[in-house]
Parts: C-alpha cells; sequence; structure tokens
C-alpha cells in the first residue's frame, strides 16, 4: 500500500481529535469515492463522444426493424 500525507491546520487537527474516527479511513474512502466519480464522469464522456459519431436513424426505422424482425419468425 502507498503513503500519503495530508497537511491541514493546527486548529483543524487539535478538533479532530476531540473524535473517535479513524481519519485515515475515512479519507481513504473519500479518495475512493472521488477516483469512482471521477471514472464514470470520464466514461459517459466517452460514451458521448462516441453517440455524436453515430447516425441517427430515419423516424420510425427501429419501429420497422423490430416488426420485420418479428414478422420474419
Amino acid at each position: 500500500m502507498a503513503v500519503i500525507s495530508v497537511r491541514v491546520p493546527d486548529e483543524l487537527k487539535e478538533k479532530m481529535k476531540k473524535y473517535d474516527i479513524n481519519w485515515s479511513e475515512e479519507i481513504r474512502r473519500f479518495i475512493e469515492l472521488k477516483v469512482r466519480e471521477i471514472d464514470r464522469e470520464k466514461l459517459l464522456d466517452e460514451i458521448d463522444s462516441f453517440l455524436e459519431n453515430v447516425p441517427e436513424l430515419p423516424k420510425g426505422k427501429a419501429t420497422k426493424l423490430v416488426r420485420d424482425d418479428r414478422d420474419s419468425n
């Protein structure tokens, strides 16, 4: 596991000591959530870019294709 350090103001550190909280775990959880959020946003951007290049079907084309497929069975 890698180690990172975070600097916080002395006043904040004193306030943090008042609570029985595993701050390392809280920070790790926040980082994991933030990375997942950024990954999702990047994936959505990639999907949007891909969809911009997909030509639109004329209105009713999808319905016709489904109907033709159903009728062929």
